[in-house]
């Protein structure tokens, strides 16, 4: 071993509850519920078809508490993208990148700029209409992207990607 090796013991702890997170862009909103209702539809319209064509008698006598129990899970999780957008933040800092979200479990991410493989934007068709894009960081060592933050304007993620590719070529 190295005579210069010294292991300290931390005593100063950083405070992730001072970082000044950024929400996502409030437009993500809407795509979050035109994705939401166009599931929503056709699983309905499925249900339906199955109703028409394959359900027998002893189940169509229970066609009432059906369509309650999905429009109920459905209302109940429309309730829960309602309450857990607000949750989703971001910051970029000079040397790591952090997201949090959850509504029941809460979650919060943070990816040093040392670790970051390589960064990528995507662009889905509704997000796309809005300007809206999402950025995924991927890490050493994990076959899947490790922060992924979606709701941001194209152009603001074109910027944070150039900044972490700058960081980590340094």
């Amino acid at each position: 071993m190295s005579e210069n090796f010294k292991n300290d013991l931390v005593t100063d702890l950083p405070d992730i509850t001072k970082i000044r997170f950024k929400k996502i862009d409030k437009d993500y909103l809407k795509v979050i519920l035109i994705n939401f209702f166009l599931v929503f539809s056709l699983l309905f319209a499925g249900l339906i078809a199955l109703q028409q064509l394959a359900f027998s008698e002893a189940i169509l006598a229970y066609n009432t508490t059906i369509y309650f129990g999905y429009s109920s899970f459905f209302g109940l999780y429309l309730i829960y993208l309602f309450l857990a957008f607000p949750k989703k933040k971001y910051a970029l800092r000079d040397r790591d990148i952090s997201y949090k979200s959850g509504l029941l479990f809460l979650k919060t991410t943070t990816v040093p700029f040392s670790r970051i493989q390589h960064v990528e934007t995507d662009e889905k068709p509704i997000s796309r209409i809005f300007k809206l894009a999402s950025l995924s960081v991927y890490t050493a060592g994990d076959s899947s992207d490790d922060l992924v933050i979606k709701g941001i304007k194209k152009q603001e993620a074109l910027e944070i990607k150039e900044f972490i590719s700058s960081k980590i070529n340094a």
